[in-house]
Order: structure tokens, then C-alpha cells, then sequence
């Protein structure tokens, strides 16, 4: 008989026990949030991601050889360089007036010969890649019992537990904070229990591997690569990767790039990675000095210091927001069968604590791929890539995926996280000067709808999708937005050239429209999108164009006052403004998506893009704007629920926008569908949207954007804070009857805690950073210290919901109670 408890016992048991004694768990959740499976992982999307923004990890748990694939920010194809076709500052006048004259298809092909700089030989930017992998083989493994994994989020932990020969093996892996390694540990119930081999293996060509010394008796084993040539150009990104052990008894040996290890209590593996970019212009660094440099430091401190500063600077971050949906009632299944089940009984039966844990695994996500000081921001895929040719090259899409990783930031109390991508904004303000000249002879700077981590700001792709120029106008959105969280006059100081420049761009390019008399962008595009039977998404003056230089010219004439700033361009912006396309109500009450009526009711596109103006922008309101708000219904009624991953993310933040918790929350369910791994099915099911067994997000294949996105949308269905007041519980759903959220964040320097009962708002703490008059606005009348009646917004249509507005006047570091 064994005295072993089985894992899942084990595991009921512990979360009763985090249940009645909160103490004993290091999160304050009482519930803890795990993703967690009684198998291993045998494809990459059940694998399990760690990372600290330098490294990323998936852990796939196999006991007789596990595989870590491993990933590292600045391993991209190619070299510092530039996109721009010669022949097109010459050519899109010619463009532009086909547009004009309905000439649309003409117009494209020009666009495609001339314009775009696939057709000048030049290359359309460059895929993030693998590291490759780590292997560490255990023999005798293979006829495992009692074994369990699981992603502790809470703690940001990967664990693997198995039962061999009556002797429990444990490893915990961690990608810690503070450091740019990734650190396996390894334990047995019994003494001298542990040997291994480990060893790299790599997807690039072009690699050495062997072994070197470290200081003292320490060794390690190496591989040591050059990225490849891709669409012409050569990689000159040069990486190294360093594998060493410390092991409590037994005997460590290495060599000819292979680390093993014989009859050990317990052995820590450590992995660093580095490289020779230092940002993306300069690719003169020291791969060799960084990676010995990084796995010096780490084995120095040791597992123990670096699992403790890791749990310390992740817990600063994690544990600023906490949201309970109520008590975890399937402790018994694992996350793949949650996931399975959510969809069908999501109503009858909620699992609120799964949606707990995906909106905590999206801020997750945040923490482990865009750490404050990395040199690029979280791409397509965060930070986790297996591929040297990934989709969509896992680049920087700018026409939504790159804007809504950041989404959660500032409203999910992680606004540090944005430091990557203010960066990034920072150096393509900087290459895409040039483009501007180049292509369009202009001032300012452009962005089109991608960029890479050597800052490219050209188009690429084919013109139906890479003519798009104001890329560069929706990032400075976020610029504008960590202002309005934060209230940080000296930020917006620094980045205020960056926003002005962005709209200098923008006005120059507008041209007066020849029938209209509008002032508008031509060529542009509705991103993706050029509606049923028309032969490209090319054309003047789209919905969402006009609402993003709106947003941006508003933006700049308020940052301009705030900050004192006064020149030639103010003016100019504040007349455009008056001669921009006004957002139109169509032929069926949709809000069209072009200048002409063309909308089709039948039309389930992913993108739609022409509702920019509700989310994440602040244009169209019921309390304002009610005739375009029930317009922006009535189109995203038609596009439908379920589409990719990310889309479906959108649909949740813009359903959120619309105050219908009931539709939002059925967009979470379409959402946490899961999704089979297409490659198991060969090709012959066409695959929906939804979310894969280790919870990534599924377009498919996986983009990252669609976990940020619905982390953004939940946090958008409990607060809101962009009409000029603090919105509790906008958008509750029925299924979430009960519960509580803690630390979201709001524009104007609030922080907001929320209990509600029997779907009725309980009770409300609100925190002033900066202070001034926080205006709240509730559906149930609210009581407290300070509270008087406000007047609303002047409703002009009977559209425009009954909601009770009040103000509370804050001082500096306040803290106030509403019931």
C-alpha cells in the first residue's frame, strides 16, 4: 500500500487549506489561480509559459525528458535597416487620384507596383525567433504515476510533480524577475535520487556548441549562433546561450556541449541567453560577455535568493489588482476540461473562478513578456516562439495587436509594463521621420501597419493591408491615456513632441476631398477590410482615419495647454479639425465604415475598425453621442460573436463600451472555447476562434493580443472611467451575481475597489493620487461622505440610460467609502 496522496487529492487539499487559512498562501487570492493538468504537454500550445521579459520558457513537463523551449527579446532575422520603395513619393498622387475618381483596382495595382517595397526588392520585415531548446533527459522516467503540472500565476511558478519507483520528483521553474536567466529546480523525496543529461538544440543552421569553464570548478555547456539570411537581407544578430548546474551530493560533469549529472539530492539548472544588439540601431554587443555575465549573477545568488527577489518584485506588481467571482467550484478538473466545459455550461453552472484566472493570466502574460527595462515590448506572441518563420513573422502589428497587448496596463494597475512600449514609440518617432520625407515629403513621422525590432515604419505587405498611415497616430493614443491615468505632466512633457510631430505628419498629408469638400486621408484604408465585392480596402477618408486624427489632434490642443506649449501647428489643427469627415449613421442605423454608404449587413469581418470611436477611443457615448451609440450597436450586431481570438477580445471591450454585461460576457464564452491544435486535424476543419489548453489565445494559430484584449474587457465590464466620470459596475453580468475587485485604476489618478451583492453595487472604495473632483456615475443611487448630486451630460435622445451622477471632491492621497 502506498502512503502517497495522489496529486489531485493533494491538490484539493491545498486549496481547502489556502480556503480556511488565507495565511499559508503567499497571494492574498483565497482561491489560488492555477493552470494545471494531470498530463504532459504534447504540443507547444498545452506547454506552459514563463518569462521576465528578457527570457521566455514553455515548460512542457514530460518526466523522462523534459523540453524548455526558449525564446530571448532581440533574437530577430536581419540587421538595422529601412523599408521604403524609391518610386513612391512619385507615385501616390497617381494613387491618390484613381481613389478619387472610383478607380479602385487600378489604383491598388499602381500601389502594389509602386508604392509598397516588395516590388522594389526590398524585404517586408523581419520574424522574431527561437533561442531553440533545452532538454534535460531523466532515465527511468517514462513509467511515471501520480503526476500533475501546473503554472502557478499567483506566484508566476511552473511545476511538475510525478511519482517514480515510490519516490515523488518535483521541478520547479521560474523565469525570475530581476535576472535574465531561466532556473530549473530539481527535487526527490529520497537522497542520491537525481541524474540527468541536458543538453541545447536549435532551429538555426549556422551554431557551435561545446563546452567552456566558469570560475572555480563550475563549467557550462554552450551553443553559439547567427540568426539567417531572410527575404534578402543577411542576419548579423549573433546569440549565445550558457547552460550550468549546482547539485546538492552527486557529481556534476560537462562536456561537448552536454551536462550531466549523477546521484544528486537536488540539482538547479541554470540557462542565460545573450546577444549582440544593444538597441535597434546598434548590434555591437557582447553575446559571449552577457551570457557568462548573466549566469554568473544568477548562479551567485543561487536558487533560493533568486526564487525570493523574484516573488518579491512579481508580487509588486500581481498583487496591486485582485478580482473574486466567487469560490473555485471544479478544483477537480483540469484547466483543458474547464476550458471544454465553460462554453456549453457557462450559463446553467458558471465557472467564475476560470474567468478569474484568465483575466489574472492576461496581467500575467504583461508582467512575464514587457518588464520596464527590455528593449522591445511584448510582439505578436508576447515573448514565446518556437518557429524561425512564425505567423505574421510575430511582428509588431500596429493596426490593433501591438495597441491592444498594452490595453490592460493602466486600467489593471500595470502601468510599468508600458515602458517597452514607450520605448518603441520613442525610436520609430525617430525612423519614421525619415519615411515621412521619403515617401510622402512630408514633416513629421509615419508608421505604417508593421514594425520589427529594427523600428521599420515603411509599409510592407501588399497595399490591401500595408497602405495605412496612421499607425503612428493611434500609438500616441497611449502616450495621451498614461497621462489621464497617471497625471504625470512631466511625461507628457517629454512625449508631448513625439504626439505634435505625429500630428504635424498627419495634417500635411490631408487633402480636401473632391466631391465632399472634407478634409481627408487618401490613400488609407479601413485596416484589413474593404467590404464585401470591392476589390481592395483602399480609399479616402474611412471612419476609423477620421476618428483617429479626431482623437490625436484633440489630444495634442489639450496637451498644449496643459503644458504651456504654443506654435504654427495649434491652429492649423484646431481649423482641420472643424473640415474632418463626421462619423455617419448608414442606410440600416449602422455607423458606416466608409464616406459612402457600402456597409453590408451581412459582413461578419474580424476588424471593425470603424468602431474605434467606442473602444478603446472615447467618441461615441449613450450619455453624449446616443444616436451614434445605438449606430455602433446596430454594426457590431451585425459583425457577430465569434470570430479570432483577438477579435473576440475586442468585442468584449467594445460590448463592455456598449453596457450590455450579458452580451460581453457571452463574447468570454465564444472566447474560452477550446481550441484543438490545427496541425492534429491536418487542415481538413476550418478552426474558429478561442482559446487553446494552456490558455493562449487562439486567432488561430496563437497571437497574444486576444488574452490581452479580454483581460482588458473584464476590467472594462466592472469600471470605466473615459466619459468624464468614474462608471461602477457598467456591464455586470448575471453570472457574476457576487464579488469583488480590488486596485483597478482610472483616469484621473483613482484607484477603485468594488463589492457587489445580488448584482448590486455594495460598496466602493475610491483612492485619489492627485486629487480634484472624482465624478461617479452608477445605475443604483450611491451614499457617502462628501457625495453631491451632479448634473450629467444634457441628454438629447430618449436612447440615453437612467444613471445616478455624483461628485466627491478629493484631496491628495484620500481614500473614500461609497455605499
Amino acid at each position: 500500500m502506498t502512503t502517497t496522496m495522489n496529486s489531485r487529492s493533494a491538490r484539493l487539499l491545498t486549496i481547502a487549506l489556502f480556503t480556511l487559512f488565507p495565511s499559508l498562501c503567499i497571494s492574498t487570492s483565497a482561491s489560488p489561480h492555477l493552470l494545471w493538468y494531470n498530463h504532459p504537454a504534447q504540443t507547444w500550445t498545452q506547454a506552459l509559459p514563463i518569462g521576465n521579459g528578457t527570457m521566455g520558457g514553455m515548460v512542457f513537463g514530460t518526466p523522462a525528458v523534459e523540453r524548455i523551449q526558449l525564446n530571448e527579446e532581440t533574437i530577430w532575422a536581419g540587421q538595422p535597416n529601412q523599408v521604403v520603395n524609391p518610386q513612391a513619393k512619385e507615385a501616390l498622387p497617381k494613387v491618390r487620384q484613381l481613389i478619387f475618381e472610383g478607380r479602385y483596382k487600378e489604383a491598388r495595382d499602381l500601389a502594389d507596383q509602386k508604392v509598397m517595397p516588395g516590388a522594389a526588392g526590398q524585404n517586408m520585415g523581419m520574424p522574431y525567433q527561437p533561442f531553440g531548446d533545452l532538454y534535460v533527459a531523466l532515465p527511468g522516467h517514462a513509467a511515471y504515476s501520480d503526476y500533475e503540472r501546473l503554472l502557478d500565476i499567483d506566484n508566476a511558478l511552473s511545476i511538475v510533480r510525478y511519482t517514480v519507483g515510490g519516490v515523488r520528483y518535483e521541478r520547479e521553474t521560474i523565469a525570475p524577475l530581476g535576472s535574465k536567466v531561466i532556473v530549473m529546480r530539481l527535487t526527490a523525496s529520497q537522497p542520491a535520487m537525481l541524474s540527468l543529461t541536458a543538453s541545447f538544440t536549435t532551429p538555426h543552421s549556422d551554431v557551435l556548441t561545446g563546452s567552456l569553464p566558469l570560475d572555480g570548478d563550475e563549467a557550462c555547456a554552450y551553443l553559439h549562433g547567427v540568426t539567417a539570411k531572410h527575404e534578402g537581407l543577411k542576419g548579423k544578430v549573433r546569440f549565445m546561450g550558457r547552460l550550468a548546474a549546482q547539485a546538492d551530493g552527486g557529481r556534476v560533469t560537462v562536456a561537448d556541449g552536454q551536462l550531466s549529472v549523477v546521484g544528486a539530492d537536488t540539482v538547479t539548472l541554470y540557462v542565460s541567453i545573450g546577444t549582440n544588439v544593444i538597441d535597434y540601431q546598434d548590434i555591437t554587443g557582447d553575446e559571449e560577455t552577457q551570457s557568462r555575465e548573466r549566469l554568473q549573477q544568477a548562479m551567485a545568488l543561487g536558487y533560493d535568493q533568486l526564487k525570493a527577489r523574484h516573488l518579491q518584485l512579481y508580487h509588486h506588481y500581481y498583487d496591486r489588482v485582485r478580482l473574486d467571482l466567487g469560490d473555485d467550484l471544479f478544483p477537480g478538473l483540469s484547466t483543458d476540461q474547464r476550458i471544454s466545459r465553460f462554453a456549453v455550461d457557462g450559463h446553467s453552472q458558471p465557472d467564475n473562478h476560470l474567468v478569474a484566472t484568465y483575466f489574472q493570466f492576461g496581467r500575467y502574460l504583461l508582467i512575464s513578456s514587457s518588464q520596464p527595462d527590455n528593449i522591445n515590448p511584448a510582439n505578436l506572441q508576447g515573448i514565446w516562439n518556437e518557429k524561425m518563420l512564425p505567423s505574421w513573422d510575430s511582428k509588431y502589428t500596429t493596426n490593433i495587436n501591438l495597441e491592444m497587448n498594452y490595453w490592460p496596463a493602466e486600467v489593471t494597475n500595470l502601468t510599468e509594463m508600458n515602458g517597452p512600449l514607450f520605448r518603441l514609440i520613442r525610436e520609430i518617432s525617430q525612423t519614421g521621420r525619415q519615411t515621412a520625407r521619403d515617401m510622402y515629403g512630408v514633416d513629421g513621422w509615419v508608421l505604417h501597419h508593421n514594425t520589427d525590432q529594427w523600428r521599420i515604419t515603411g509599409p510592407v505587405d501588399r497595399a490591401a493591408s500595408g497602405l495605412w498611415p496612421t499607425g503612428a497616430a493611434w500609438l500616441c493614443r497611449h502616450l495621451w491615456e498614461h497621462y489621464l491615468f497617471t497625471g504625470d505632466t512631466a511625461f507628457l512633457r517629454e512625449v508631448y513632441p513625439i504626439m505634435h510631430d505625429a500630428a504635424r505628419f498627419c495634417s500635411q498629408i490631408l487633402v480636401e476631398h473632391p466631391t465632399r469638400g472634407w478634409l481627408v486621408i487618401c490613400p488609407g484604408e479601413s485596416p484589413e477590410h474593404g467590404g464585401k465585392g470591392r476589390p481592395t480596402p483602399l480609399d479616402a477618408g474611412v471612419t476609423m482615419d477620421n476618428q483617429i486624427l479626431t482623437e490625436l489632434f484633440g489630444n495634442v490642443l489639450a496637451a498644449a495647454d496643459i503644458i504651456g506649449a504654443d506654435d504654427d501647428l495649434l491652429p492649423i489643427l484646431r481649423e482641420q479639425l472643424k473640415r474632418l469627415p463626421p462619423m455617419q449613421i448608414g442606410r440600416w442605423g449602422q455607423l458606416q465604415e466608409w464616406l459612402d454608404d457600402l456597409d453590408d449587413p451581412a459582413d461578419d469581418h474580424r476588424h471593425f475598425s470603424h468602431l474605434y470611436g467606442l473602444y478603446p477611443s472615447d467618441q461615441i457615448s449613450p450619455f453624449r453621442t446616443p444616436e451614434l451609440w445605438q449606430a455602433a450597436r446596430t454594426s457590431l450586431t451585425a459583425r457577430g460573436d465569434v470570430s479570432t481570438g483577438w477579435s473576440m477580445g475586442w468585442k468584449v471591450c467594445s460590448w463592455a463600451r456598449l453596457l450590455d454585461g450579458e452580451h460581453a460576457y457571452k463574447l468570454i464564452q465564444d472566447q474560452l472555447t477550446l481550441t484543438v491544435d490545427t496541425f492534429l486535424i491536418f487542415g481538413t476543419v476550418k478552426q474558429r476562434g478561442g482559446t487553446y489548453p494552456n490558455m493562449f489565445d487562439a486567432h488561430p494559430p496563437f497571437q497574444i493580443d486576444g488574452n490581452f484584449g479580454c483581460t482588458a474587457g473584464i476590467a472594462e465590464m466592472l469600471l470605466q472611467s473615459h466619459d468624464g466620470c468614474l462608471f461602477l459596475l457598467p456591464a455586470l453580468p448575471s453570472a457574476w451575481k457576487d464579488g469583488s475587485i480590488h486596485g483597478l485604476k482610472a483616469r484621473g489618478g483613482f484607484e477603485v475597489d468594488l463589492w457587489w451583492r445580488d448584482g448590486q453595487l455594495a460598496k466602493a472604495v475610491i483612492r485619489s493620487a492627485n486629487g480634484g473632483t472624482c465624478r461617479l456615475r452608477s445605475f443604483t443611487p450611491l451614499n457617502g461622505k462628501g457625495l453631491k448630486t451632479a448634473k450629467p451630460y444634457p441628454v438629447t435622445s430618449p436612447t440615453a440610460l437612467i444613471t445616478y451622477v455624483y461628485d466627491l471632491p478629493t484631496k491628495v492621497g484620500g481614500e473614500y467609502t461609497i455605499n
